[in-house]
This record gives structure tokens, C-alpha cells and sequence, in this order.
């Protein structure tokens, strides 16, 4: 440690007595050190500058010339800051303090090329940015003599370097059109729709990530200079990061098509179930190394979901088809045993069919979703007079299970109330109450004639009455109670409301 110390000290003051202006500059473009050359050329103290952004100390010249400038030092730091690797101004002006020839301080105008070279800490990321100048004033100096009406010697320009100058400027002119041009590629990269990131080393270190990506994994997550398993930890747990090394060591890409992921994007921490395809595709160096992994694709989470919503939904048209079919085929069968007329029979299996296919409208206009009981109700009775049929009930859904079963029951309860009971004269009427019981989790149904002729227990059942008692007492899971008082026909009805009956 100690001959550390000694070497960090002897460092410091080789570091102060370059010739040459040196300075040191934090992320945040601050001043965090310069030598004493630097100091002498800007006539200024260390505890003037530490701590201050260097925007301040040297303020925009407000000429064109002034602003390029300007505009060029604090694109070559962003270029350090952005990429990691050190950058070049061949040219550019600023002016200085310097005695007049009075003795007073005035600003002189001084040319400077310019190094910027990134300094890691001991975490691996960017901790300071070196600058490092020259002063070529005098080589400007000279273009402009030779330019003008002082012409110089060929040998004299060479060996002060004017072709250098001028080369120089070719350089800087080819770095601002590929920066430019570097620009408007991140600025295309920044926009795919697409996500899209681009890792460079072993580690797989954030390089680029584009605006979709930080929409995928949410947007206030820091992730440049960052490794995948420190930046989306939650990644690493699904075997992600195995993948890219598996990319990165084989060089070969892998691609994944509706892949579950679960990424961390809110601010409570929870994560959040997503789908996605992706590619991982190797990058490669001029020796064709693999040097980092390219990620793009796409969230694909609508497509999957409605897949399997579709996918749901056809197993559910399957099922209620074959229970549709199955319940037309007993229809049949049990009318036909009670009807020797084909005509009779013709009649009372297609009013059957119809109270079928009521409450199938029904339920198409809800998608499916279910029906309330006070529609069902009307589309079953409506044919005998509205007047005639009073409802009366709090507003209920029905699953599209139950709306079926409770449609063919109520067709029948009518069908039989205009053939024996009270809608088989002017006068008779039908009441329908229903409550819902939240406690017992249960629905009842009261069916209650009045005013018809005098009511008779049947001799036999009919298959009106089977299939009332096979839909209230099967399909429904619910009980079924008949009364034939003299002074009218009432049915009362009991099922449970809390899970989708015959499940």
C-alpha cells in the first residue's frame, strides 16, 4: 500500500508539470482536476474551476463560428460518454486571456486540437473524461499568410505542417458527416417500433437499447453500462442470460416465437406476465469473433392472449353444439312417444325447436356471455299476451347454461297454461316472481295461474312435465315443486346461483 501511495503521488506531480494542458471532467461534465498548465493558460485558480460545469467557465460565443464551436466540445463528450472510447477535435477556436499590449488582460484568439479520452473507476464504468490539448495557433496563423497576400515558401509550410492542418481538417470534416450520420442511425435505431438492444462482451453489458424496450421492460429502469443480470435481475432467474451465453460462446443466433416472460415494469415490484418474440443474434468483429449479441422483436402478448381466448372458445361452441344437438335429439324422441299424428307431432316439436332457438338469440347478442332472466322470460311468453304474463324481479344474469335450461322450462310452463290452465280462457292471468338470495347463494322462480278453469292433477306425465322436472332437476341441480290447487296450477323453482350448473 505504501509504495501505491508513493506511486499515486509521483503520478500527480508528473501529471502537474506536463507542458501540456490536461483537465479532468466528471459524467456530469464538471471539473474534477487539471494541471498547472491548464491553470496558466485560462489565468485561473483550482478552487475557481472544481466543481464548476465547464459550460460555465466557457461560456457560448455568440457569433455562428462561436456556437459550432461549442456545439463540436460538447458533442465529442457526449460521443465519449455514450460509446466509451476516446475521441479527437483536430480543430477547434477558443479564445484566451492573454496581456495586451498595454499590460491589461484581454481575450486572444487561440486554436487548440483536443483528445478526450475516457477514464474508468474501479466499478469498470466511466469515471472521468481526460482532455488533453496542443496549442496549433501558429499553424493557423500560417494557413491564413499563405492564403492571403503573404505567400510563404512550399519547404516553410511543410516543416511547419500546414499540409498537417489541413489534413487535419479533412478528418474532422469526415468525423462530423459520420457523426452526423451516426446520429440519424441511432435516431432510426431509437425509433423501430420493434424492440431492439445491442450488448456488447461476455457479460452482455447494455450498449443501446431502443424506445421499445424501455416501454417492454419499463421505462424508468436504468440499463446503459449495465450487465443483463444487474440491470432485469428477474430475467437471469428464467434462464435468459444461460441463453445469450450459449449465443455468445456458439456464435449461433436463437430465436424464440411467443416466449412467457415476466418482467418487473411497475413500481410496486410485482411482476407482469408477458409474451414475446425475440431473436438473439450474434455481432460480430472484422476476425469474426463474437463480440456482443443484438436483441430484437416484438411483445406478442394481445396475439397469444386472444389465441387462446379463440382457442377457448371453439372448445366451448364444441361443447354447447353437442349439448344443443343432444338436447334436439331427446325433443324429438319424446314428442314423437307422445304424438302418433305426424301433424300433431310436426307442430309441437318445431314450437319446441323455436323456445330453443329464442334463447339462443338471446345469448349470440351477448356473444355468449349470458342472458337476464327477465328477457328470457318475455321471449318465451311473449306470444301469449304481455298483458297476460306479469314479471316480477330484481334485474338477474343468467350463465348461457342456465338461460337455455330456464328458456325451455318456461316454453313449456306456457305452452301448458294455453292448452289446460289459465291462459286457455280470456280471463285467466300468469304471475312470476323471482328472488335472489345472497346468503343461500340461490335463485327462486314462483310460476302461480290465476282466473283459468278448474286444475286437475294429470293421470299420467306428459313429456312437457318430464322435461321441466330433467332441466330443473339435472341440468340445473335445483328443486321442483308442483301444486294442482283448484283455483290454479303453481311451480315453484329452486336453483343454486353460484357456479355454472351441470359443471
Amino acid at each position: 500500500m505504501a509504495k501505491s501511495g508513493a506511486l499515486d503521488a509521483e503520478l500527480a506531480l508528473v501529471f502537474d508539470a506536463s507542458p501540456n494542458p490536461y483537465m479532468l471532467l466528471t459524467p456530469d461534465l464538471r471539473y474534477a482536476g487539471m494541471n498547472k498548465a491548464y491553470l496558466d493558460l485560462l489565468g485561473m485558480t483550482r478552487e475557481q474551476l472544481v466543481g464548476r460545469p465547464i459550460f460555465d467557465v466557457f461560456t457560448s460565443d455568440p457569433t455562428p463560428q462561436g456556437r459550432e464551436n461549442q456545439h463540436q466540445l460538447r458533442a465529442s463528450f457526449d460521443k465519449v460518454l455514450s460509446t466509451g472510447q476516446t475521441d479527437h477535435l483536430a480543430l477547434i477556436r477558443y479564445a484566451v486571456p492573454a496581456p495586451g499590449p498595454d499590460g491589461a488582460l484581454q481575450l486572444e484568439e487561440r486554436f487548440w486540437s483536443a483528445t478526450h479520452t475516457p477514464i474508468p473507476g474501479p466499478d469498470g464504468r466511466l469515471a472521468y473524461i481526460l482532455q488533453h490539448t496542443n496549442d496549433v495557433s501558429e499553424l493557423v496563423a500560417l494557413r491564413r499568410r499563405v492564403a492571403g497576400s503573404e505567400p510563404e515558401p512550399d519547404a516553410l509550410i511543410d516543416s511547419l505542417g500546414v499540409d498537417v492542418l489541413r489534413r487535419a481538417r479533412h478528418v474532422q470534416d469526415d468525423n462530423r458527416r459520420l457523426a452526423t450520420e451516426r446520429d440519424r442511425l441511432v435516431e432510426l435505431f431509437d425509433q423501430t417500433p420493434g424492440f431492439m438492444a445491442v450488448l456488447r462482451g461476455p457479460e452482455h453489458v447494455f450498449e443501446l437499447a431502443n424506445a421499445a424496450y424501455a416501454r417492454l421492460i419499463g421505462q424508468s429502469r436504468p440499463l446503459i453500462g449495465l450487465p443483463v443480470h444487474t440491470a432485469l435481475p428477474e430475467v437471469a432467474e428464467q434462464g435468459f442470460v444461460e441463453l445469450l451465453d450459449h449465443v455468445y460462446r456458439t456464435g449461433q443466433r436463437h430465436e424464440g416465437r411467443s416466449t412467457e416472460v415476466a418482467l418487473a415494469r411497475g413500481q410496486g415490484g410485482g411482476l407482469e406476465q408477458l409474451f414475446v418474440d425475440f431473436v438473439f443474434q450474434p455481432v460480430r468483429d472484422a476476425r469474426g469473433d463474437t463480440v456482443g449479441i443484438l436483441i430484437q422483436g416484438h411483445e406478442v402478448t394481445d396475439s397469444v392472449l386472444a389465441a387462446e381466448r379463440q382457442r377457448l372458445m371453439i372448445d366451448e361452441l364444441n361443447h354447447r353444439v353437442k349439448n344443443t344437438l343432444a338436447t334436439v335429439q331427446s325433443i324429438a324422441v319424446q314428442t314423437a312417444r307422445s304424438h302418433e299424428d305426424p301433424r300433431s307431432f310436426a307442430e309441437t316439436f318445431q314450437a319446441r325447436l323455436l323456445a330453443l332457438s329464442h334463447t339462443h338469440d338471446l345469448l349470440t347478442r351477448s356473444h355468449w356471455e349470458g342472458a337476464s332472466l327477465r328477457e328470457v322470460l318475455t321471449h318465451e311468453t311473449e306470444a301469449h299476451g304481455a298483458s297476460r304474463i306479469l314479471l316480477n324481479g330484481p334485474a338477474v344474469e343468467l350463465p348461457p347454461s342456465t338461460a337455455l335450461s330456464l328458456g325451455m322450462v318456461f316454453h313449456e310452463l306456457a305452452t301448458n297454461a294455453a292448452k289446460y290452465g289459465a291462459l286457455s280462457c280470456p280471463e285467466g292471468r300468469v304471475f312470476v316472481d323471482w328472488t335472489l338470495a345472497t346468503a343461500e347463494a340461490s335463485l327462486s322462480i314462483i310460476w302461480r295461474e290465476v282466473g283459468g278453469p278448474p286444475v286437475t292433477a294429470p293421470t299420467r306425465r306428459g313429456f312437457g312435465a318430464r322435461l321441466i322436472e330433467r332441466n330443473v332437476r339435472h341440468d340445473l341441480a335445483g328443486t321442483l315443486q308442483v301444486s294442482y290447487e283448484p283455483d290454479g296450477f303453481e311451480a315453484e323453482i329452486s336453483i343454486p346461483f353460484e357456479r355454472e350448473p351441470g359443471t
